[in-house]
């Protein structure tokens, strides 16, 4: 029987979410627990990877088990288990061949500023103490949605198959103190989503117009964009899924 498990977790004493040998990962630490509290080895498929300090509030990762499991149990006996930095949300059904990465249909990422020291987010966002026309910010985000190919975004050596990746949405708004980036597409490359953050920047100090980015997107090259911002601030914050994959039964 396959399952999905939904999950949140606060990636900053996370080597990221894949396993990787001589650090400690997200992955890692969820198949640990499935595996003692199942008493079976269990490994986990995730939707995807997010780098050292990513924060998830939303997460899928696929399993299969031949023994019966009480899923509305498990979730409780998992958290009481996990660190406090790893949370499961629920365990659901899905089809044999359902697939936590190759069925998501779209991700959706936050990146959180704050513009003056806050400790309550000192592990939780990206301070800017420099004044930014969100507006410019806002006007050079929409130029993402007319492009596909992003390359110029893209971790140096990335090991894909293609560049290519359908924006859907990409705006700044306000939420109380933060600054949030919102950035919505069918899938994203290697450390993108803090590259664009990034560059976004540049032209929310002033260094460059919002048309700018479209050169920089036109060149390929990823020494034309900005700098990548901190981890700290970058949240995957939702998957969606087509409704077929879901075992009918339940």
């Amino acid at each position: 029987m396959r399952y999905f498990i939904r999950f949140a977790y606060f990636g900053k004493a996370y080597h990221g979410w894949q396993n990787q040998p001589n650090a400690i990962t997200v992955q890692e630490v969820l198949e640990k627990a499935l595996t003692t509290l199942l008493r079976q080895e269990i490994k986990v498929v995730g939707a995807g990877r997010t780098d050292a300090g990513v924060h998830a509030r939303e997460m899928y990762a696929h399993f299969d088990t031949a023994l019966p499991i009480n899923r509305n149990d498990l979730p409780h006996r998992l958290n009481t288990f996990l660190p406090d930095a790893i949370s499961v949300q629920e365990i659901v059904p899905v089809k044999a061949d359902a697939h936590a990465r190759f069925d998501a249909t779209e991700r959706v990422y936050e990146y959180w500023l704050v513009q003056h020291k806050n400790p309550f987010y000192t592990d939780f966002a990206h301070c800017v103490h420099y004044p930014l026309d969100v507006d410019a910010m806002n006007q050079a985000a929409q130029y993402l949605l007319s492009h596909t190919h992003f390359e110029c975004f893209s971790k140096s050596n990335s090991d894909v198959k293609t560049f290519n990746c359908d924006v859907r949405q990409a705006f700044w708004e306000k939420k109380e103190d933060r600054l949030v980036f919102t950035i919505a597409a069918d899938r994203f490359l290697r450390n993108m989503v803090r590259a664009i953050v990034g560059t976004l920047l540049e032209v929310g100090l002033g260094k460059m117009g919002p048309e700018k980015i479209n050169d920089i997107i036109a060149s390929r090259d990823r020494g034309e964009a900005g700098v990548s911002v901190p981890a700290k601030g970058l949240y995957l914050t939702a998957i969606s899924y087509p409704k077929q994959i879901f075992d009918e039964q339940e």
